[in-house]
Parts: structure tokens; C-alpha cells; sequence
């Protein structure tokens, strides 16, 4: 019997009646023999940890563009804290911790540089849109090695499902996607009183006296009550009051960080990068790197061109800006 087929086994005794067993998967886009070691969701989860888009995440912004400061989320850094409070649930409810840690990991493999600001410019300069979910599904499915990491069926639906308005086939999606709104909601709560955007005085008093005064008590609170509520039952929710206050805690940030100008001041350069960068490459798409040539030919210019710039880290948009549009420096040649 192969190590592969004893897991299978052992989730069929243990895991939840509820919960999705690697054995019953719908299978990838392309057959693949199986491994002998590994289930189906783990072999994504390794795919996804070994890709070059997850790499790049490390040098995309969460919130804050280009914080100076080691301590401040990244897209990367707010992955592994989905998957940190995704698995904590998923193991409490006895359910797949391999599907839901490998939804987890590549949920956002798809965020432009610069947040969410980078999706609202490429979304209203694109006749395609953009969504940042369906780009994480665009990049495990074709961009990633040029064939994509042709991964699960359950994977690519937690992935896409992972939005508000999403509605994940497995419960093992649901946590990913209540999980990413907990993570977010706390952590940028501390990146911004960090930041000095907010105090801990102006968050509502409410919400810290029924979801908890500090960081890991709110989360803490969050995903206990996620756990207690949903228990033996179908369906991942928050119990009604947790749930009020969550969204309470939410619609708060949105007001006072995520809308607010005065929260990231270099909003308009970064849109003006993004846009530069758009137009530039609509008028010379012999500059495109050649695998976007390919979708270029495939697909039409503009995906091709939301794609090259979806996958850029901030840094790296910001040296193709500057190699296109600053002047350089006049040096004179001393071998003349």
C-alpha cells in the first residue's frame, strides 16, 4: 500500500463527515499520474510554495505602499497569516487542513503591485477588468510556467470562491474566505495604528469590548466563535453578534484606512505608474516579455498587458517606470 493511498485512508476514518476527502477529488484539467507519497492537495500546496508568483509576493503591498519598516505586512506576510488562521479552523473542525492550506497559499497570487489600488487602475483600464481572484485562477491555471500548475479542481474553486461574493463548493474554501477577512480586518488594524493613521482610541469601543482589546484577542475571539458555530454543520459562519461586530470592525477600516486618502498618500503616483505603464506598453507591445507575446497573439494585447503588469512587485513597476520615463544622466564617453 503507498503512503499516498494510507492518508487517503486515515482522512476517510478521522476527518469530518463534512469535510472533502483527497480521495474524491474531481481531478486536475490535465491527468497527471499520482503521486505515490503525496495526496492531490498536497501536491498543490508544494506547487504553490515553489512558483515563482508566490515568491513575488513578498515584495507586493498589503495596504501600505512602500512602508519604511520591517514590520509592516506584505502580500506575502498576510498569506501565511490566512493560512496560519485558516488551518487552526480547518483542524478544529476536523476538516482537510492540506485543501485548506493549499486554497490559503495561492488565494492572492493573482494582487497587482500596490494593493488594491493597482486592481482599481487595471480594472478601469482594461476592457477585460480586472479582478484580482480570477487572476490568481489565470495564474495557476495558464501564467506560471506558461501551462499554469494544473492544479485540483477544489484548489482552483477555493481560489476563485475566495471573495465576499464568492461561494466556495468545499467548506474547506469557506474557511479560506472567512479567514482572509479576519486576518486582514486585524492585521491592518496594527499596521495602521503603526503607522500612526489610527490610534487604538479612535477604533469603536463596541467592538473591542465584545471582540477583544488587542490583536490576538480579537482574532482569537473571531476564530473560536467560528469554530463553536460551525461545528458539525454545513455551512462556515460567525455566530450573529461576532458577525455583527466584525463587519462593524470592517466598515470602520474602510472609512478610516482603506478609502482614506490622508491613509495613502502616494495613491495618485501609483495610479499614474500603473496607467503609464498600460499606455506605454499598448504602444510598443514589441517590449512585452515573450511568454506575453504569446498571450498577446493568443488573447489580445490588453490581457496580455494586464498579466505582465498584474505579476509586477512593486519594486520591479517601479523600475520599469523609471527605466522608460526618467531621463538619465548624460555621460561623456572618455574613450573619445
Amino acid at each position: 500500500m503507498k503512503i499516498r493511498e494510507i492518508t487517503e485512508d486515515i482522512e476517510l476514518k478521522i476527518l469530518s463527515p463534512y469535510a472533502f476527502k483527497s480521495i474524491n477529488s474531481k481531478g486536475r484539467m490535465r491527468e497527471e499520474e499520482k503521486c505515490d507519497i503525496r495526496t492531490e492537495f498536497q501536491r498543490d500546496r508544494d506547487r504553490i510554495i515553489h512558483s515563482k508568483a508566490f515568491r513575488r509576493l513578498k515584495h507586493k503591498t498589503q495596504v501600505f505602499i512602500s512602508p519604511e519598516g520591517d514590520h509592516y505586512r506584505t502580500r506575502l506576510t498576510h498569506t501565511l497569516e490566512v493560512s496560519q488562521i485558516a488551518r487552526t479552523i480547518a483542524r478544529g473542525l476536523r476538516l482537510n487542513e492540506d485543501l485548506t492550506e493549499a486554497i490559503a497559499l495561492g488565494h492572492d497570487l493573482g494582487h497587482t503591485p500596490f494593493g488594491h489600488t493597482g486592481e482599481f487602475v487595471l480594472d478601469k483600464l482594461s476592457p477585460c477588468g480586472f479582478k484580482h481572484n480570477e487572476q490568481s485562477l489565470r495564474i495557476v491555471d495558464k501564467i506560471e510556467k506558461g501551462t499554469g500548475l494544473n492544479l485540483t479542481f477544489e484548489v482552483r474553486d477555493g481560489i476563485l470562491n475566495h471573495t465576499g461574493k464568492g461561494n466556495p463548493a468545499t467548506l474547506e474554501g469557506q474557511v479560506v474566505q472567512i479567514s482572509d477577512r479576519i486576518a486582514y480586518i486585524n492585521h491592518d488594524i496594527d499596521d495602521a495604528i503603526r503607522a500612526g493613521v489610527l490610534s487604538r482610541d479612535e477604533l469603536p469601543g463596541d467592538c473591542l469590548r465584545v471582540l477583544g482589546e488587542t490583536h490576538s484577542k480579537r482574532i482569537n475571539t473571531m476564530v473560536t466563535d467560528v469554530i463553536l458555530n460551525s461545528l458539525d454543520k454545513p455551512r462556515i459562519s460567525m455566530s450573529d453578534e461576532i458577525k455583527f461586530y466584525t463587519d462593524r470592525l470592517r466598515e470602520f477600516m474602510f472609512s478610516a484606512v482603506y478609502n482614506s486618502h490622508g491613509a495613502r498618500p502616494d495613491e495618485d503616483r501609483v495610479e499614474r505608474i500603473i496607467e503609464s505603464l498600460y499606455d506605454y506598453l499598448l504602444k510598443e507591445p514589441d517590449n512585452l516579455p515573450e511568454e506575453f507575446k504569446n498571450i498577446c497573439d493568443e488573447e489580445g494585447i490588453d490581457r496580455a498587458i494586464c498579466d505582465y503588469i498584474a505579476g509586477m512587485t512593486d519594486n520591479y513597476a517601479m523600475k520599469r517606470f523609471f527605466d522608460i520615463f526618467v531621463p538619465r544622466p548624460w555621460r561623456r564617453n572618455e574613450n573619445l
